[in-house]
């Protein structure tokens, strides 16, 4: 009788070949709209997709989007609307890696590189010399804390921010506790490719619901579209790269922490206090202690870590609060 190992090799790595070989789900109505209504730009030789709406009459005032992991722009498609009737323009991107946008492989993924490319795209807008105000989660929070120090040291091509909110994001890692799989997947070396490649919509959705509170879950269809965006381009096949960002946080962390701490620059937090991944009392109370100058709002107790999408009601008047208040 042949070995068991044996055994299991024979019936995996068929079934290991034939799931490499599995197209991506189709783009639902939803995000097909999504990505009808946008467009692309090229940074280097990257596609880059963003959306960019025209909004309140009579109003100059410009928000860009800057998402979280492992999602996309999409993450904002429940306030678009409503930041369309306060703002004249409404901009958000996938990150390269993300969404629509190219999932070039091997490539060194940095937040360095995706600050950049928000610069690029403010530049092919049209509105480098125009001040932005900067809405942000997660991933994104990091990537708008390296845009706002290369702004606070007049760092050429760097965009006028206006004011900055940021929305739990791992700001501190001293207070940031990424889940288990990100662990694995970052640090994993030879194993992450096979995880990365064995990864289905049934472990995906599992492991982002943690994130969510009991009560705001995303829907089915939801669920598969945050899938659908992670599989287009086969962004599955790069998650490891991408998750090198929590090594740059710690490494980086005196720069990013010192830019939030030594602006001038209007700043607010819009907190979902149900986070796992950004926990409370003890983020915000680091938080609060280290940005002492800056505004928070804490959305209900049942409120987790994507605030935008569970509680996109709340969301939108604690930011519309904040803009309106200087």
């Amino acid at each position: 009788m042949k070995e068991w190992w044996v055994q299991v090799g024979l019936v995996t790595v068929p079934l290991l070949a034939v799931y490499l070989h599995i197209p991506p789900p189709k783009l639902s109505p939803a995000l097909l709209s999504w990505r009808s209504s946008g467009g692309f730009f090229t940074y280097k030789d990257q596609n880059i997709f963003y959306r960019d709406s025209s909004g309140a009459v009579g109003s100059s005032d410009v928000v860009v989007l800057l998402h979280g992991f492992p999602t996309s722009s999409y993450d904002w498609y429940k306030i678009w609307e409503g930041l369309t009737q306060r703002f004249h323009r409404v901009i958000a991107l996938d990150f390269v890696g993300f969404g629509f946008s190219d999932k070039p492989r091997p490539h060194h993924y940095s937040i360095f590189e995706q600050a950049s490319i928000v610069e690029g795209l403010v530049r092919h807008l049209g509105l480098h010399h125009h001040r932005i105000n900067l809405l942000s989660h997660d991933y994104g929070d990091t990537v708008a804390q390296e845009l706002l120090h290369r702004y606070e040291h007049n760092k050429t091509g760097s965009i006028l921010i206006n004011s900055l909110c940021l929305s739990n994001g791992g700001i501190f890692p001293e207070t940031h506790y990424p889940r288990f799989i990100q662990k694995i997947l970052k640090d994993g070396g030879l194993l992450s490719p096979i995880i990365m490649r064995l990864m289905n919509f049934f472990v995906f959705s599992r492991g982002l619901g943690a994130v969510f509170g009991p009560y705001t879950q995303p829907s089915q269809a939801e669920y598969w579209d945050m899938w659908t965006a992670v599989r287009t381009n086969d962004g599955n096949l790069v998650v490891d790269s991408i998750l090198q960002y929590i090594n740059q946080r710690k490494k980086h962390r005196e720069r990013w922490v010192g830019a939030l701490m030594s602006t001038s620059v209007p700043l607010h937090l819009i907190y979902g206090p149900l986070d796992p991944v950004n926990p409370h009392p003890e983020f915000l109370q680091l938080y609060k202690k280290v940005l002492p100058m800056s505004t928070v709002s804490v959305l209900d107790d049942h409120i987790s870590h994507y605030p935008q999408l569970e509680d996109p009601t709340g969301f939108l008047n604690a930011y519309l609060n904040f803009i309106n208040s200087f």
